[in-house]
């Protein structure tokens, strides 16, 4: 039996023009289509080092009023391993490994539930930013072993861009939670 290649029979039924713009098309919807494991913070961390975040564990939530933000704050299997040993409170720093995300977005209120008709509630509205955060001393030692990553969310073209320049970009902010803390701020908070 004789074999056809899809191009080919393309190609004869399309004509050659017409199977040029499919390409390009083709091509240019590829191109369109960020792969956020593809980005980075120049001299920093890259979303590749915190794939499968999605799924890692919340840690706590919190709102920041005065930004309108929602942020979840989640860990790795490791930071929440010593998250549940006691690691801060028990004076022990967090191991290398250990990894947050924080995901903030702009609040949305909710217009259509029952308990919201004296006092409008919010909800999680279009994602904002993503933080991200590794223990890693060899790689940060003159942040505590922690680097830090920040990346901007524009809906309007579904990528994400570095809003900082280097690992460090997080690190004077957390110094004020402190080394008994082991430069984190959030604590576990209670299942």
């Amino acid at each position: 039996m004789k074999r056809t290649s899809t191009l080919r029979l393309a190609s004869g039924a399309l004509g050659a023009s017409a199977l040029a713009v499919l390409l390009v098309v083709l091509g240019g919807m590829a191109l369109a289509a960020q792969d956020k494991y593809t980005v980075k913070v120049p001299n920093g961390l890259a979303f590749s080092d915190f794939r499968g975040y999605e799924d890692w564990q919340i840690v706590t939530v919190s709102q920041i009023e005065s930004a309108n933000l929602l942020r979840a704050i989640l860990a790795n299997p490791v930071m929440i391993n010593a998250y549940r040993a006691g690691v801060p409170d028990n004076g022990k720093p967090f191991p290398n490994g250990s990894k947050i995300a924080k995901l903030e977005w702009t609040q949305k209120k909710i217009t259509d539930s029952p308990w919201s008709v004296s006092t409008p509630d919010t909800m999680a509205g279009p994602l904002k930013v993503v933080e991200l955060i590794e223990k890693d001393a060899k790689r940060f030692p003159d942040t505590h072993g922690w680097g830090y990553a920040e990346f901007a969310y524009d809906p309007a073209s579904d990528k994400f861009t570095p809003a900082v320049n280097d690992a460090k970009c997080g690190a004077q902010c957390h110094e004020i939670a402190g080394a008994a803390k082991d430069y984190i701020f959030n604590a576990y908070a209670k299942r």
